[in-house]
Order: C-alpha cells, then structure tokens, then sequence
C-alpha cells in the first residue's frame, strides 16, 4: 500500500497512538533513569529530547510562514533531508532538547503531548507546515512524525528494557511501509530488500534516514 495514500484520519490516529506510547515510556522513567544509556552518546534523557521533537517541530512549523518549493509528500521529505544534518550535529541537539526537558522531563513530556496532539487535532489537513526540505500539508507531514516517534520510542523501549505500547502499533506498520517506499528509491535497494528477507547482516550504516 502506497505509504502516501493513506485516509487523513488514520494519519492523524496513528500519531496520536505513537505520541501517547512515548508518553506512556516516558512516564515509567525511575528518577534516576534519566542518565541510563540510551542510543549511542545519549542517555535516557537526550533519546527523550530528541524524541520530542517529533512534537515541536509540528508546533513550530505551523507557526512558521509556509514559503517556497512545495514537497509532494513523506518520501520526497525524507529523500530531501536524508544526510542534511551531520550526526554530531544530532546527537548535539538531542543532548540540549533533553536538558530542555527541565527537573521533570515526564511531566514536560505530558504537556508537550497534550498541547500538541490538541493542536494537531484542530489544525485542518491541509494546514500549511514550513518544513526543513519545503512546504507540506499538515497531513503529509505527520507521516514523518509518526515515524521519529515510532523508532525513537522503540529506542526508549529497549533502553528501559520495557515492552512497546499497544498504541504504537499502529505507527509502527505504518512506517515499515514508509521506510519500504523510501528505500525502494535508494541505491541500497537490493541490500535493503535481501536484509529484508533474512539474506545478509546489517551492513555498516545501511538506513533509510
């Protein structure tokens, strides 16, 4: 199924469920949690801060004025940023968005998810966001969203050694089928697919992204 012709309400369902399933996570953080090893450089607070992006910068896009090139969809977002931003240049920004988090990065994260998913939810569809690669509907982009929440709340799954929530579910299939489509327009794709299919191991800094 195209990853892109989706119904604009399971768009919008499947990032509520992948924003309340980070929640969720982050709620069950033990007060001294926070500085546990996470994903490469971060700790449990960084991979919570850069998670959260997946909700500011849909706040911040939408106020943002929507100028310029046009981007047809998630695949073409992810095609135009992919290698954009260093991984230094990441791991930095995660490391200060989590610091940003504050004494309390769950509650931080509580009402960063309410006030988002309430704007998301009386935002229309076709809402314009400023986007880093160009100018997308509200709908098109949260595809993108949906997918930083679905892997980075995998990422905190793991790293507190706790199941994934049912809710993300959801977000999860829906971003298999977005990371399909875009390595199908990747040079990687034959390595991509025989990963895929059980052929061959990871090999070195194979992505999507």
């Amino acid at each position: 199924m195209d990853p892109e012709g989706m119904d604009a309400e399971a768009v919008r369902a499947r990032y509520a469920g992948a924003a309340q399933a980070f929640l969720e996570l982050a709620g069950q953080v033990p007060h001294q949690g926070w500085s546990r090893p996470a994903l490469g450089e971060w700790d449990v607070r960084a991979l919570t801060g850069h998670t959260s992006r997946a909700l500011t910068t849909v706040e911040t896009y939408l106020a943002t004025p929507a100028t310029g090139k046009r981007v047809a969809g998630p695949v073409e977002y992810f095609l135009a940023v992919r290698g954009a931003t260093s991984p230094d240049a990441i791991a930095q920004r995660g490391k200060e968005t989590g610091e940003a988090l504050g004494e309390d990065p769950a509650a931080a994260v509580r009402e960063l998810v309410q006030r988002v998913t309430d704007l998301v939810r009386n935002t229309p569809d076709d809402a314009l966001v400023a986007t880093p690669a160009g100018v997308m509907t509200l709908i098109d982009y949260l595809p993108t969203r949906t997918f930083e929440l679905a892997v980075h709340t995998l990422d905190l799954a793991r790293a507190l050694r706790l199941p994934p929530p049912a809710s993300l579910t959801p977000a999860v299939a829906a971003s298999l089928e977005l990371a399909g489509a875009i390595g199908s327009r990747l040079p990687s794709a034959g390595e991509l697919l025989l990963l895929l299919t059980g052929r061959t191991g990871l090999p070195r800094n194979l992505s999507v992204v």
